[in-house]
């Protein structure tokens, strides 16, 4: 059985403990469904790819 979407792998909760925005070293919140960690004080979305969070403002895309 296939599905038209797949759900983002999860990430390891204790990364996601000490990860912070490489701009602006705030916090992060997991957006599984979309499969991002949002920094809301630099208004960016970084990407997680297989599970690896891409913590590049480069690849982040803005909000």
């Amino acid at each position: 059985m296939s599905d038209d979407f797949s759900v983002p792998p999860s990430v390891d909760p204790r990364l996601l403990e000490i990860l912070v925005c490489p701009v602006t070293k705030g916090p992060l919140e997991y957006d599984r469904a979309k499969g991002e960690l949002i920094s809301r004080s630099a208004k960016l979305a970084y990407p997680i790819r297989d599970g690896v969070p891409i913590m590049l403002p480069d690849e982040a895309r803005s909000l």
